[in-house]
């Protein structure tokens, strides 16, 4: 039966189905928990039961201990009414952020292309355009396998009703081999969305330092093209990081935007490539052809990273080398269980 779910300090009340999750319920009524795995791994989503009965669910014993069950704690992701419920969550005021509610959409498969050997460009053009803010992602689900996966939005705004999505396959990955190998132009898919709190801090009137390594250019692709579609005068640098040439997707558009808008730099950078192709751009990593371009010196701006952890990390420790710190440092992991399990800095309380 339905249970009445009040946020404080919000004061907000909504009602929570049979089986809903805290978090789910939420996000789809437009309130923003704090959240990251979705899986009761990272521990991110935990709030205080302040009244009312919970059942935890699936809640990792690592993220949300015992003697934190007894203190009426939970993970938002995981845990179900038994009650009338009031929680306290620990709610930041982001006045750059829209509020758009999780929904369900329905659509057709309309394009796949091979972006690179291990990346694939799929279109969906949905049947009701998904309002959504650069940088956000959508789950989708994975044919009749009986779960779904997030991935980010890789077009712009206000390209209407057809999202793109860049998906890399991963060795042994479910999700990534049927996306790879069964979906199919002209298929029905399902996605729900938009889910993130990944997005352009624009009021700020900053610099704009990109840094993407992987598939994780979708997230920054699409908040470039919105800034440059919506007229930004300020710098907007992009540092994407491949190990080889044939893996470095919209390599010729970025070069293209780059001639484009004198406000916008590109720096590609290779950490694999032959040492006998004629490559003749930056040899390295991400972070390594950042701390080029800027001298070492990255005040003024704020950063967006998005890419595997390893290199998000890399980049965290050049970018405060460089004098930029963690109130102008922002990203968004989408975490395995073997990630979701590691030491994190508690720093960054929005990672």
């Amino acid at each position: 039966m339905p249970y009445e779910l009040t946020i404080e300090p919000l004061g907000q009340t909504i009602t929570v189905d049979d089986e809903q999750t805290i978090l789910d319920a939420c996000l789809r009524a437009g309130i923003w928990l704090p959240h990251a795995c979705c899986h009761g791994l990272c521990a991110t989503c935990k709030v205080q039961v302040v009244d009312g009965d919970i059942e935890h669910g699936d809640a990792s014993p690592f993220a949300l201990m015992d003697f934190e069950r007894d203190e009426k704690k939970t993970l938002a992701c995981c845990a179900t009414l038994q009650s009338d419920v009031t929680i306290e969550a620990d709610i930041d005021e982001e006045p750059d952020a829209e509020i758009i509610p999780v929904r369900d959409f329905e659509g057709t498969v309309s394009r796949i292309e091979d972006l690179t050997p291990t990346i694939k460009g799929i279109w969906i053009r949905l049947d009701e355009a998904l309002h959504f803010q650069a940088g956000q992602y959508i789950n989708i689900t994975i044919g009749d396998l009986g779960f779904s996966r997030p991935f980010s939005l890789a077009n712009a705004p206000s390209t209407g009703n057809e999202i793109e999505l860049n998906v890399r396959i991963v060795a042994g990955g479910a999700g990534t081999a049927w996306l790879h190998h069964e979906l199919k132009v002209g298929d029905r898919a399902t996605v729900a969305g938009p889910y993130g709190r990944f997005f352009v801090r624009k009021s700020a009137r900053s610099a704009s330092l990109f840094m993407a390594g992987g598939s994780g250019l979708s997230s920054p692709r699409s908040m470039i093209l919105d800034l440059l579609e919506g007229g930004s005068t300020e710098a907007i640098t992009l540092v994407y990081g491949q190990r080889v040439r044939a893996e470095l997707y919209y390599h010729d558009e970025f070069l293209r935007l780059a001639e484009q808008y004198p406000n916008f730099a590109y720096v590609p950078a290779l950490s694999g490539e032959p040492e006998d192709s004629d490559w003749t751009g930056f040899r390295g990593f991400v972070h390594d052809a950042a701390k080029a371009h800027f001298g070492n010196d990255f005040r003024g701006h704020k950063a967006y990273l998005c890419g595997p952890p390893l290199m998000i990390d890399a980049c965290i420790t050049t970018l405060m080398q460089g004098r930029l710190f963690e109130r102008d440092i922002y990203h968004e992991k989408f975490l395995s269980a073997a990630d979701a399990q590691q030491v994190r800095s508690p720093l960054f309380r929005k990672i």
